[in-house]
């Protein structure tokens, strides 16, 4: 594992654990010399993360669309700093580059990346470690929805297991060095589900 995508809010959210996981997880990337990929932000838990790797001397790549560089106001130091097109390309250069992925807090946009990437690995389309950093339980009533999910009979449970989840930098670190990616994926449907 060489580079670690990140997908978080760029808004700061009102609890000020939400930064300051966001900065220690930059900082722990750097120190351990993994290279930070995110959404190429300054402001928000995107630019604390950013900002944190790349003051502990941490290499940071940045990929943000054309349409978001002003609002989001792009992040000029980012080692590598990466204007697209689209969000589509924006994710799909986020995912190429990256062999792992971490959720901070975030809204809709960390819940599109992450959810797509969750797709992409129930599919077989990568075989990375998606986890999320639950601080302060934020992303406990989702786990809990994941599991609804699960009961109702819409989503397996071996796909439910791609989400890793941890409460702490250095236990979401360990689960994804020590991620053992599941069995392809070879049939979509299982003949016994008909």
């Amino acid at each position: 594992m060489k580079h670690v995508c990140v997908f978080c809010g760029s808004a700061s959210g009102v609890n000020p654990a939400y930064a300051a996981a966001a900065k220690e997880l930059g900082r722990t990337l750097a120190e351990r010399g993994l290279g930070l990929v995110y959404g190429g932000g300054r402001v928000g838990l995107m630019g604390e993360v950013a900002l944190s790797a790349l003051t502990a001397g941490g290499t940071v790549l940045g990929v943000i669309p054309h349409s978001l560089s002003h609002k989001e106001i792009a992040l000029e130091e980012c080692t590598e700093l990466i204007i697209v097109d689209t969000m589509h390309i924006r994710k799909a250069l986020m995912a190429d580059r990256s062999d792992a992925f971490v959720a901070l807090p975030g809204g809709f946009g960390t819940c599109d990346e992450l959810f797509e990437i969750l797709t992409w690995g129930q599919l077989g389309i990568h075989r990375k470690p998606v986890a999320l950093l639950n601080v302060n339980g934020f992303f406990t009533p989702l786990l809990g929805w994941l599991d609804h999910v699960v009961a109702e009979g819409l989503l397996k449970p071996k796909h439910r297991d791609l989400v890793l989840v941890a409460d702490t930098v250095p236990d979401l670190l360990t689960k994804l060095v020590a991620w053992v990616p599941p069995a392809p994926v070879t049939k979509w449907v299982d003949p016994d589900e008909r």
